[in-house]
């Protein structure tokens, strides 16, 4: 058989799982804030059309309403200053929303510490275990913030001195952007970033240097437990918004079982 008629029978026998890695978008699902002298994104809404009745009697439909950056969502390099002059999504190749990832899962220590921080040394000491990172694919940070998603206020876990999520280290930060073979990072989370970045030397260090390196990130992912630390497949899929800085997505997971 052909490599896809061999991928659709074992997905027809169960052999290769589809995991699927979206939070469901709906009004209810957590959004980003800002400081209030910053543009905030609204929520999701859906607006009916028409149901079965005499503004469309055989069709039921909507319009919607929503920020790019809202629920599970791809971030493209054009999303931060730092990648202005980069790829807006409708830019990025369908080629490389395809693509194998691995998955670090550091759930424990951010169940200990919510403003819990990757460093080079946990994804080297990773990598020895593991192998190294996938060139061309992605690094998705378990931190098991994905049950937290039926709540604004938990999701977000802010306080006086502002969100408490784990995220990035400045330092890693530069080195996934700049050293790692990986073409972009996912996380369950609001955003690739720790709640805290706002206070790091630079801010939100993940957007400046991945955007700025050209490369992608995933956020609010689920179901990572469900995947193992390596061998899944990504597919990511973002409306292609022409000059949009990201979009939500669709984001799904092949996984071999035995």
């Amino acid at each position: 058989m052909s490599i896809l008629a061999t991928l659709a029978d074992a997905l027809s026998r169960g052999a290769v799982e589809v995991v699927d890695l979206t939070a469901p978008l709906s009004a209810e699902t957590p959004v980003i804030q800002l400081p209030p002298q910053f543009a905030q994104t609204g929520t999701f809404r859906l607006e009916e059309l028409s149901r079965y009745d005499d503004r469309g009697p055989a069709w039921y439909w909507n319009d919607f309403r929503t920020g790019e950056h809202t629920g599970t969502h791809f971030d493209a390099p054009n999303h931060w200053v730092t990648g202005r002059d980069g790829e807006d999504v409708a830019s990025v190749p369908a080629a490389r929303l395809v693509a194998p990832a691995v998955v670090l899962d550091f759930s424990a220590q951010a169940a200990a510490d919510p403003d819990f921080l990757l460093e080079v040394e946990h994804v080297r000491e990773w990598e020895s275990a593991h192998g190294p990172l996938p060139a061309g694919g992605w690094l998705l940070y378990r931190t098991g913030w994905d049950a937290r998603a039926d709540s604004q206020e938990r999701f977000l876990n802010a306080d006086d001195t502002g969100p408490h999520t784990p995220g990035i280290s400045p330092s890693c930060a530069r080195w996934l952007a700049e050293e790692a073979p990986v073409t972009g990072l996912g996380v369950e989370t609001v955003g690739t970033d720790a709640g805290a970045a706002h206070s790091f030397d630079p801010p939100f260090p993940c957007h400046a240097a991945l955007m700025g390196s050209g490369k992608y990130g995933l956020t609010q992912l689920q179901n990572l437990a469900q995947l193992p630390p390596t061998g899944a497949l990504l597919v990511a899929g973002p409306l292609p918004i022409v000059g949009g800085s990201g979009s939500p997505s669709r984001v799904l997971a092949l996984v071999e079982r035995g």
